[in-house]
């Protein structure tokens, strides 16, 4: 296998493997593995008011649960068999939770307010200290009760974790049916899959806009690959790059104002700059050889790309205002897609081993390279906001889906949706 057979800037040949249909469904995820020490927390279903409007009101502890057992940091416990279900810290019996092992206990309720309006009120409590750690309410539309709960989800994370949580974060992918491809956008957990935009030519290359506005992509709509931008708020678009030849990978600078692309209109796939409106279009790259997957540090002061030009793929770096490329890589056979984590420490790439590709991820500053995944032909990694999880495409079960696994490689998930096929998966910047 050859540089061809993974990168985005040669869409032939991952448009062959983009072929089976795929249904408008939410995704179905397995999880597996988890962190060696986790925190024993209690999430009490949340009281409703009236109770006779429960519903889907209920499930807001549900999600919760749901979203930090997905973390593989929790250990969330089994309520049911607690007779006395608070919905507030005040009617909380701490000895009854103390028993259960419950470190952290989570209560809170759904309340209808005039005007088709809803109250959302959460607690998290320390059960051995017996004191509140966090609370909020929220004033919200039906329609955010699935997004609120996630909201509560990060801030007990963060509460527990020191760390910021990713449930709120949204992720894009593209996936086929009966020959329309589609670009969806669901959030973190696989639910609530909306349309950006949908063609019976190709759509390849999702990439977010740094505040989560804006998604970049590539579409065949007009029988050659163009670079668009298009606003999630509003459906509005932008050509981005409509250059003679192909135009391919494109990838956001940290502040939004440009974005790195590939471009073939002058001579092999070359690596420029652009600006996030069309303009100062800036060649960085000139050789003989195919460079391409630009991804920029988070210091903006270089772009990271995956080239030939040694013989075989590997990873360079070259500066945001151009300059001589040097090789970031040189373990393994093949090395391809270059991706950072948020804080610039690690990279993550794909990685040639044993003849199987699989998601690798490189401390930059010692070196050293852990191998994460377990698949043989995983591509597209993409790190959440909070750098703790790799999202990325493998194959299960002959169909394409996605997977998971945490940067320490403990907990792994696969997200699949039954009956169709997954591809090129990007994760959304975290949403104030």
């Amino acid at each position: 296998m050859n540089i061809l057979r993974l990168t985005v800037s040669f869409v032939v040949l991952l448009i062959t493997v983009l072929t089976m249909p795929i249904a408008n469904a939410a995704l179905e995820i397995e999880i597996s593995g988890g962190s060696a020490q986790q925190i024993p927390i209690a999430v009490v279903p949340f009281a409703t008011a009236p109770p006779g409007q429960a519903g889907n009101l209920a499930q807001v502890g549900n999600i919760i649960g749901a979203d930090l057992r997905r973390s593989g940091l929790f250990r969330v416990l089994e309520t049911g068999g607690v007779a006395n279900r608070p919905a507030d810290l005040a009617q909380v019996k701490y000895a009854e939770w103390a028993a259960l092992q419950a470190q952290a206990l989570v209560v809170g309720n759904v309340e209808t307010l005039p005007g088709n309006r809803l109250k959302v009120s959460f607690k998290l409590a320390d059960v051995l200290k017996q004191t509140q750690l966090a609370g909020m309410d929220y004033n919200i539309a039906p329609n955010q009760l699935r997004m609120t709960a996630h909201k509560i989800a990060d801030v007990i994370y963060q509460k527990l974790t020191g760390e910021a949580g990713i449930f709120a974060s949204r992720i894009a992918y593209i996936n086929k049916s009966k020959g329309r491809y589609t670009l969806q956008v669901a959030d973190a957990d696989g639910e609530n899959p909306q349309t950006v935009v949908s063609s019976n030519e190709p759509i390849i290359s999702p990439a977010w806009s740094p505040d989560g506005s804006k998604i970049a992509y590539v579409s065949f709509e007009k029988k050659k690959p163009i670079i668009f931008v298009q606003s999630l708020m509003t459906g509005q678009r932008l050509t981005l790059a409509n250059f003679k030849g192909n135009n391919s990978a494109p990838a956001w600078s940290p502040d939004g104002t440009k974005l790195a692309i590939v471009l073939t209109h002058a001579a092999n796939s070359q690596v420029y700059t652009i600006n996030a409106d069309g303009t100062g279009l800036n060649q960085l790259t000139k050789s003989s050889a195919i460079d391409t997957e630009p991804v920029w540090s988070p210091d903006a002061k270089w772009i990271y790309f995956s080239s030939d030009r040694g013989g075989r793929p590997q990873i360079y770096k070259v500066s945001a205002i151009g300059g001589e490329a040097q090789r970031v890589t040189f373990e393994g056979a093949y090395n391809l897609s270059p991706r950072f984590s948020p804080d610039g420490k690690l990279l993550a790439m794909i990685r040639n081993d044993d003849g199987k590709f699989r998601v690798a991820l490189q401390d930059l500053t010692s070196g050293q390279v852990q191998m994460l995944s377990e698949g043989a032909q995983d591509e597209s990694p993409s790190f959440a906001p909070n750098g703790r999880v790799l999202l990325y495409a493998t194959r299960i079960g002959g169909r394409g889906a996605l997977a998971a696994v945490s940067s320490d490689g403990r907990v792994k998930q696969s997200l699949s949706e039954s009956g169709g096929d997954i591809r090129e998966p990007a994760w959304g910047p975290l949403l104030n």
